[in-house]
């Protein structure tokens, strides 16, 4: 207890003249220090409340239960409160609400809301359980980034080459069928927001605008052509030419579709070509007036393959789909076609090997976004296996990736893993039920900045310097 000892205060002119407390009376004798201290009785009315708050010469004194300056409560002044009232108007624009979205998943919140059930489940759906969806979008959050550190990022470059000519990011729009039905602008806004973002656009042979339509509608774009072989060849050629005609510079056949994979999505919503008008339907289009609006009031859905069409998606993919395929019609097909052939929907080392043997420029490493087969094999955990075959081979064909990218960091770890370029579906779409055009370019700004910034805080600043030392899976 301090009352039973005398406290003591002094100068110690040794440690720079600062002020102990002490509760013991120093000697005399082994400390001359102690004869300038001043003794202060306890009880001695002289004795201080406090300790003193500094020191001679200005220095501050260390002491306990001082409250600083900028903890002392006092009322606020008009100059500091006035920077921080900065209110904005409110904006309901449709540019204000996409500026809003910073990822595609909120992108996706979005066109759920805007959206009836039918048209976004076709979109957000899979087949069957949905398993191979999950674990594709699981398999790009399984990976460790290893960045490196004090490398120069102040500009970083996204541009690449892919199947011999430029674009400006490492993406591409994938082929999507029965567009318009997302979204009444359809495969002109995700032509258009191509062209703009300088990346190439694939229409599908089940797209809702025609070949020619979507080239005069982006004619400055780098637009591909998807197929699919029908068991009439005579029309398979007849799509084959307009391509050509039309000025897609590459044609990207569909080999995982021999029959329809079971969307039970669709199968709950009775999802028909075009859209029924049933009591759920009207009911859903209440909470989406916007929609039905735009859907009545536009041309109503054509093809780029037939004219028109009413019945189940699964009816008519089965209808057009030829399930004889084989590698004799790869062989007609890379002599009918004078352009870049790549082939989508590679699921094993074998087939990435047997197809660039046959003359394919490229593979699409794809399980159709888990839409055919459930628990098919993952396009991202494959693409190590194919990229070192490919390299043993010394093949120089292109290795896209697509399935489950849902983020510019996504498209980066697919890069740096050997993939040559990326494509997107879902991500695109929802930005397109979103927000149309501005929804599609909004989605693809979103890459853009997620893969700038991957990029710098990996310490790389052009595509070339990714490799696989960047990544690390964590599980497969």
């Amino acid at each position: 207890m301090w009352l039973d000892h005398t406290l003591t205060l002094w100068l110690d002119h040794t440690a720079g003249g600062c002020f102990a407390w002490h509760t013991e009376r120093p000697n005399h004798e082994t400390c001359p220090e102690a004869a300038m201290t001043h003794t202060i009785e306890p009880g001695n009315p002289e004795a201080p409340t406090t300790p003193p708050e500094t020191l001679p010469g200005g220095q501050p004194a260390v002491t306990a239960g001082l409250v600083p300056a900028a903890l002392k409560r006092r009322v606020p002044k008009y100059s500091d409160l006035a920077p921080l009232m900065q209110f904005k108007k409110p904006e309901f624009s449709r540019a204000a609400r996409l500026r809003r979205a910073s990822t595609i998943w909120e992108l996706r919140d979005m066109a759920k809301r805007r959206t009836p059930q039918a048209p976004f489940d076709y979109t957000d759906g899979a087949a069957e359980a949905e398993i191979t969806l999950r674990r594709a979008r699981q398999a790009f959050l399984d990976i460790e980034f290893r960045p490196g550190i004090l490398r120069d990022v102040s500009k970083v470059d996204l541009g690449t080459e892919i199947l011999g000519k430029p674009s400006r990011l490492p993406v591409g729009i994938a082929p999507t069928g029965f567009t318009r039905m997302m979204q009444s602008e359809g495969e002109y806004a995700g032509s258009r927001a191509a062209a703009e973002a300088g990346i190439p656009y694939t229409l599908s042979t089940m797209g809702t605008a025609s070949i020619e339509d979507v080239a005069a509608a982006a004619p400055d774009g780098r637009n591909w052509f998807q197929l699919y072989l029908w068991t009439d060849r005579d029309r398979s050629l007849e799509l084959i030419e307009r391509a050509a005609k039309a000025g897609n510079d590459t044609l990207m056949v569909t080999v995982d579709t021999a029959v329809a994979g079971a969307r039970l999505r669709d199968v709950r919503n009775g999802m028909t070509i075009p859209p029924a008008l049933t009591l759920k339907t009207v009911l859903d289009a209440s909470y989406r007036p916007a929609w039905w609006f735009n859907f009545l009031t536009h041309e109503p859905l054509t093809f780029a393959s037939l004219s028109r069409y009413t019945g189940t998606v699964a009816d008519l993919i089965n209808s057009m789909f030829d399930p004889t395929l084989t590698f004799d019609d790869l062989d007609w097909l890379r002599e009918t076609w004078k352009g870049k052939l790549v082939v989508k929907g590679i699921q094993t080392v074998e087939d990435a090997r047997r197809v660039v043997d046959h003359g394919a420029d490229g593979i699409i490493l794809s399980n159709h976004g888990g839409r055919q087969l459930d628990r098919a094999p993952i396009p991202f955990h494959l693409l190590p296996d194919v990229t070192a075959a490919l390299d043993a081979d010394h093949s120089d064909a292109a290795v896209i990736l697509d399935t489950g990218i849902m983020s510019g960091a996504d498209i980066i770890a697919a890069l740096a893993l050997g993939a040559d370029f990326t494509l997107i579906g879902r991500a695109y779409l929802y930005g397109l039920m979103a927000g149309g055009q501005a929804g599609v370019a909004r989605a693809i700004q979103i890459l853009e900045k997620d893969m700038v910034r991957t990029m710098a805080l990996l310490g790389v600043s052009r595509l070339s310097e990714l490799n696989p030392d960047h990544v690390r899976l964590l599980r497969t």
